[in-house]
């Protein structure tokens, strides 16, 4: 066994439920991480040089499709089907006539036709990997484009999904599959899974290290936070190590991510809630959009497309983004996101600490913000365990 999936074992098999460190709400990092690529680098190619792309992406469960559309015109995605080999980098045919939207689609679930799925209604599957390839943060998203509203829902790392191998939390389907398959494998089989919770499989997929997150905001000059108070912790084995001094400050790449990471200090002082955490890391997401569109930030295209092919994996093309980009920009504030979690029933407690969801209220809540179609996902459609 590889030294990343030991501990990746390790890692979620010694968590006890009141102090373990969940981090499934980390990966709304790399959700700004994404957007800062789409409303930068895409809004300025938009309006400078590309019209038309011709995208394709190699997906593990789901295929990539584009249509030319009217802009002005709300057109559902057209299923025609095509593929390339790479998912990181996807060649761009530079053409004449409209930006595409996208349309990527799913096969649709039993009892569902992709003639249901809502209009310019997208999901996602965001996924934040540490540096020993363990699935810190699973979230499942989606983007309205007809109200032009977002919704993000945390997965707790923990929960019990209903697969065959002994470890059953969903946060192992990624390390696992990926250590003889590569990200392809890991991505499907989390896909899979997810599947099991939601429904449906999502449309795309991102897959992020942290390293996105601290080149992104070094590339903008650092963000100014006020750090409301001493915010000192040490684990060696997770290499995390957090030092900042109360006040206001300019906090480079290394410092932005340790801030949205903190939880609670050595010996368990100015120890935060979960919900504190959260508004730390939107303050983090708010500050380093604010400062992405300023000028002098979106003349660093260049060092953008670096940073998102270097850092993230995702079945998002060129063509797509540039739609989003478009969308994005029509969006004022930040009130169009809204953020859940998974509503749980409780764990299972010593030795694997499960979590268990709540299958009526995943459903409700899935139904209410994610769901892509028309019909309503019902317990029929999900695998949860009780």
């Amino acid at each position: 066994m590889s030294d990343s999936l030991q501990q990746d074992d390790h890692d979620v098999q010694n968590q006890k439920p009141p102090k373990k460190k969940r981090k499934f709400i980390r990966v709304i990092l790399t959700v700004f991480c994404v957007l800062i690529f789409i409303t930068g680098a895409g809004i300025v190619i938009l309006a400078n040089w590309i019209k038309s792309p011709t995208v394709a992406a190699n997906v593990p469960v789901a295929a990539v499709t584009t249509v030319a559309q009217n802009p002005n015109q709300n057109t559902p995605p057209n299923p025609s089907v095509t593929t390339t080999n790479n998912a990181s980098a996807p060649d761009v045919t530079v053409t004449e006539g409209p930006t595409p939207t996208p349309t990527l689609i799913p096969p649709a679930p039993d009892g569902f036709a992709n003639a249901d799925r809502k209009e310019l209604f997208y999901t996602f599957l965001i996924v934040g990997i540490d540096s020993f390839n363990n699935t810190d943060t699973i979230i499942v998203g989606s983007y309205d484009g007809v109200n032009r509203t977002a919704n993000l829902i945390a997965i707790p790392r923990d929960c019990k999904v209903d697969v065959s191998r002994k470890l059953k939390k969903i946060n192992a389907a990624y390390p696992i599959s990926a250590l003889n398959g590569g990200k392809e494998a890991g991505i499907a089989q989390l896909q899979k899974e997810v599947k099991t919770i939601i429904g449906f499989v999502p449309d795309f997929y991102v897959l992020v290290n942290f390293k996105a997150v601290t080149d992104t905001v070094d590339a903008i000059g650092g963000i100014e936070i006020d750090v409301p108070f001493n915010m000192v912790y040490n684990d060696p084995e997770q290499d995390l190590h957090i030092n900042l001094r109360r006040g206001l400050q300019n906090l480079n790449g290394h410092d932005a991510l340790t801030f949205a990471r903190y939880r609670k200090g050595d010996y368990e002082r100015n120890v935060i809630s979960d919900y504190e955490r959260i508004n730390n890391q939107q303050t983090v997401i708010k500050t380093v959009m604010k400062k992405l569109l300023l000028p002098r930030n979106l003349l660093k295209i260049p060092q953008f497309i670096k940073i998102f092919n270097d850092n993230i994996f995702s079945n998002i093309t060129a063509g797509n983004m540039i739609w989003f980009a478009n969308e994005i920009n029509n969006i004022k504030g930040t009130s169009a996101l809204s953020l859940y979690t998974m509503p749980t029933n409780g764990s299972s407690g010593e030795p694997d600490f499960y979590e268990y969801l709540d299958e009526a209220k995943v459903i409700e809540l899935v139904n209410s913000t994610i769901n892509p179609y028309t019909v309503d996902i019902g317990p029929g459609d999900v695998d949860i365990i009780r």
